[in-house]
Formats: C-alpha cells, structure tokens, sequence
C-alpha cells in the first residue's frame, strides 16, 4: 500500500463530500439519531417509525423487511431466505437464516420426474423458507419492541393497500408474463389470484391489497414465527405442498432454526471488509479484493480499474462456483480460499490481457436489502429474497406466502460440491456487507442482484475506499457485470473510451439497455468522531433514505 492511500484512510476520507464526478445523482443523506436504508421508500418510513416509538435499529430493520414482503413482492417474500449481520455492544454478529432442501427430495427423484437439471418453477426447486425466523430470531436476540409491534407497518400496507410504485410495477409486470407462459397445469393459480387478482399485474399508482399475506404476518407476530415452522401456518404450507406433489413437509419446516455464524473478512487497505460464511457467495467478494488489495488505482475511470476488477471477479468466482455450499459439505475450508497463499497464486494470474478462468487449488485446510442504524451505535446489515424474482411462482392458498426457488441453484451432478441432497443447505446468492475500521463499525452495505451481488460489493468498496465517494456516490458510479468466458455487461453511463479500451484487452462487452442487471443497493456510514450517519440508496430503483 502506498503512503497515498495511507494518508487517504487515516484521514478518513470516506466521510468527505466527494462525488461522481461524470454523472449527475441524487445527494447523500445525514442523519444523527437513525437512518434506515432500502428499495422502498413505505418500507423504509415503517423502519423508521419504529426508532421513533423507542425501538433500535434491530426493531427497524425487522419492521422493514417484513414490509418489503408488501410493498416490494417482485423481489422477495414470506417464502423467503434472508441473512443479517448486526453490530452491537463492540460486536459483530452473523445470522445465516438459510433453508435447508426438504428430507424427502434428492438427486434421484428429480431424475425420476423427467429432469436433468433443477426446474427454476413449481414446487420442486422449494426450500425451507428462513425470512420469518429470521425476523424472531432478530427481535429475540437484540430488539426492543415486541414483534407484534414491529410487523404492524407490514400488516397495514397488506390489509389497506398502498399504490405501486414505478420501478415494482415494471417487475410486476415482467413477472406476470413470465409465469402465464411457464404455466402448464394452473400451478401458478393461487399466484395469479394473489398477485394478479384483475387477470393482470396491477399498473403503477394502482393500490394493491392481500388480506392473506396480512393475516399470515399477524399469526407470525403474535405466534413469534412459532406458526409458521410448527403451528397452524407450517400444516397449509405441507397440506398444499403434498396435495401438488411437492417434497417440502411440515417436518422439514418444524427442524429449521435459523444459525448464528461468525462473520468472515478480509483486510483492505486499512479497513476490514465483512461478509456471512458459505453457503453464501459473499467470500466472493472477499476473494477478489483479497487479490486487488494490492493494487493502487490512481483514477476512477481508467480501463487498468476495470479489468483488474473484471480478472478478480473472474477468478473468484470460479473457485467459489466449484467449492462453495453447505459447510457441513464443503471439501474446502473459507480460511484457504481467503489465504494470503492462495491470493498471491492466483494474483498472478491477472495479466493485461482478458483471461478465460478457470478453478484453482486452494491450500488444504429478484433479492431485496436494507441497512439501519440507530444513536445507540447499533447497525444492522439485512438482506432476503425469493430468488428470481417472486420466486417458484407458487404461493400457498389464501396465505399470501409466495415461496422461493432456492434449490435451483443445486446441481444434480452427484460428483458436484453443491449436489443436491435431503436437508442440505445450497449455494446461497444473497450476501448483507460491513464494513469496521479499527474494530470500530464503518457500516452496513449491500448490493442486490443474484449474481451481480458481490460485484457489486467489490465496486462499490472500491468506490469507497480507493476514490473517497461518499455513499450515495458510491452507488451512483457506473458498474460492470461478469456473465461468463469473457463476457462483460456494462452500464451505458460507463465511458465509450473505457468500454473501447476493455475490447482491446480481449473482453467480450456489451452495453446494457436497462440498469436492472447491475444490482440496486444502499449504505450507511457512521462517522465514528461525531456520530453522524450517512447514507445512500440506488437511482436504480425506487429506493430511499429514512433519516432522523
């Protein structure tokens, strides 16, 4: 590291006003007693209101991820996974509420049923949903307020209704005809009848109700999520499965607990970056800037930025694709791939020229998020998905539990790390980030987007730390997209010289004719002298900063 960037970090230079300098954006927002970050701006105000009825930043991000299930269903929902990072007390802590696949599936079954690969729809690829447990476990753990409390928001906008918002009725809509031409046997019905009830998606600025899903998150309120594994709720969701031939049962939903983990990081440049230990992709990210690390990037907008940051995404990526899943499977130990070793071997592979990857040999050894941050120092990464969207298109009858499709991610090929097998936990895209200086917290961050998620922490990082932006400049800056081989998706606000530049070095680029490929994400900072919180939230969708 040079004395520069040295300088950089003990100056603190990421609490500055800097922005973007080649694009126009929206400002960064300060606040002192609570912020609450997310892609709904409803969402956002329900996790705010309950730092204002004396709740902490746990309370709010509960209050805000139950109600993004309402108001954003295109990218998640009580049928989903999710995981958290909180500080609190000194600490940081690690929740990985990740369900397992059900006890009756496996490989085999699959095969028997005409597949030779995990269908995206229907039943089949159904996990053990994680989000409701999550949010119990949270507020048991760490929250202030009861959870009959902090789930009400939610409950309004499902029993009352709200007005759709641009970027979620484009989604909406996508969906609503993506499903009605996978549809074969009226799977989709109780999807349609909840989602669709006009035999349409419903417009923007059309308010859009679900007495079901109202209900279901009041019975988890007051039942603690209790219901919902081993109650009333878990017995519609096994009776609706066995009735169309889906493998997941109540037993299944009655033996998930959601895990407390401790969080995995890597130094860089001065700061440790955080991230939840596989089976999420998360070390992905810590992989990369293992290997950028040692790197200086004198400019923003310089091609030699890109491509090293395309070649440690490529890598990355390839070891993670082959030895990342459950840890209870992994043949490959978290501390090899992150290891000073491993990182140089690899290092040494990025040349100026766009490399085809390939795995190594390491040392033997449709998502929705939101960060919140209260006076009292506590900070709370979250992040939880359907995956693709809505998910399986399956929702249980008059529940309003729209169920993911997790386990599509598994692979059939019983010689893979992330083969499918009964009870087992699949590679996981969603990851929540933090950033500590010190030991002392920095913040929350996270990027959304399947794949495109630890891309785009390793940007936005970047942006942070190598180029000073504060944090709505950091999400504004134009991003990149690894597909696969040498493919590279770019924004269209990404310099023509640059993109021209990149084809030299033998990527494969292509221009993006919509922002939706490259993740939508928020930030906040605290400035550990004076208490201040900064935050930032993407352009890319209907996102929004709730200060205080």
């Amino acid at each position: 590291m040079n004395q520069q960037t040295i300088e950089k970090t003990e100056k603190q230079l990421l609490f500055n006003h800097q922005r973007y300098p080649y694009a126009s954006q929206r400002s960064a927002m300060y606040g002192k007693r609570g912020m609450v970050a997310t892609s709904q701006p409803l969402a956002a105000q329900a996790g705010l209101d309950m730092l204002k009825k004396g709740g902490n930043a746990i309370d709010a991000a509960i209050a805000t991820a139950a109600c993004l299930t309402v108001v954003e269903p295109t990218s998640n929902g009580i049928g989903g996974d999710a995981f958290a990072m909180v500080w609190t007390k000194g600490k940081l802590h690690g929740l990985n509420s990740s369900g397992p696949a059900p006890q009756g599936i496996s490989a085999d079954a699959l095969r028997e049923r005409g597949y030779d690969k995990i269908p995206k729809f229907g039943w089949d690829p159904v996990t053990v949903p994680g989000a409701p447990a999550a949010w119990a476990e949270l507020s048991r753990r760490f929250g202030k307020l009861p959870l009959t409390e902090v789930l009400k928001p939610a409950i309004s906008y499902a029993e009352e209704g709200y007005p759709v918002s641009p970027v979620l009725g484009k989604y909406w809509n996508k969906a609503y005809h993506a499903y009605k031409k996978a549809q074969k046997h009226n799977e989709f019905q109780s999807w349609f009848d909840t989602f669709a009830p006009n035999g349409r998606a419903p417009e923007i600025g059309e308010v859009w109700r679900s007495p079901g899903h109202a209900a279901t998150l009041r019975e988890i309120a007051e039942t603690e999520a209790e219901s919902f594994y081993r109650g009333e709720l878990a017995d519609q969701i096994s009776e609706a499965s066995e009735k169309e031939g889906g493998f997941l049962r109540k037993e299944d939903l009655a033996a998930f607990y959601p895990e407390w983990v401790e969080p995995i990081k890597v130094e860089y440049k001065g700061y440790e970056v955080w991230e939840i230990p596989p089976n999420g992709q998360g070390i992905v990210a810590l992989m990369a800037l293992n290997l950028l690390k040692e790197y200086d990037f004198p400019e923003i907008e310089s091609a030699e930025r890109y491509h090293k940051q395309i070649e440690a995404i490529k890598l990355s990526f390839m070891d993670a694709k082959k030895y990342v899943t459950d840890t209870t499977h992994m043949k490959v130990t978290a501390d090899a791939l992150l290891s000073e070793e491993y990182a140089e071997e690899r290092r040494q592979l990025i040349g100026e020229e766009a490399l085809l990857p390939e795995p190594g040999t390491p040392p033997k050894g449709g998502t929705v998020y939101l960060a919140a941050a209260d006076e009292e120092g506590n900070m709370v990464s979250f992040i939880q998905s359907n995956y693709m969207g809505f998910g399986s298109g399956i929702v249980v009858p008059d529940t309003g539990i729209s169920l993911q499709n997790r386990g599509h991610d598994f692979s059939l090929d019983e010689d893979h790390h992330n083969c499918l097998c009964p009870g087992k936990r699949t590679y996981h895209t969603i990851i929540p980030g933090f950033l500590t200086k010190d030991g002392k917290p920095v913040g929350p961050f996270g990027v959304m987007g399947g794949y495109m998620q630890p891309q785009g922490h390793v940007q936005v990082i970047m942006n942070t730390i190598d180029f000073s932006l504060n944090p709505q400049s950091a999400l504004d800056a134009p991003r990149w997209q690894w597909i696969e081989g040498k493919e590279v998706l770019v924004e269209r606000s990404v310099p023509q010289h640059i993109a021209e530049e990149l084809v030299r070095k033998g990527h494969d680029v292509k221009v993006a004719t919509e922002g939706g490929a490259f993740g939508r994400g928020q930030m906040i900072w605290r400035n550990s002298e004076t208490g201040v919180l900064t935050g930032g939230t993407e352009g890319r969708t209907d996102g929004a900063v709730a200060a205080w």
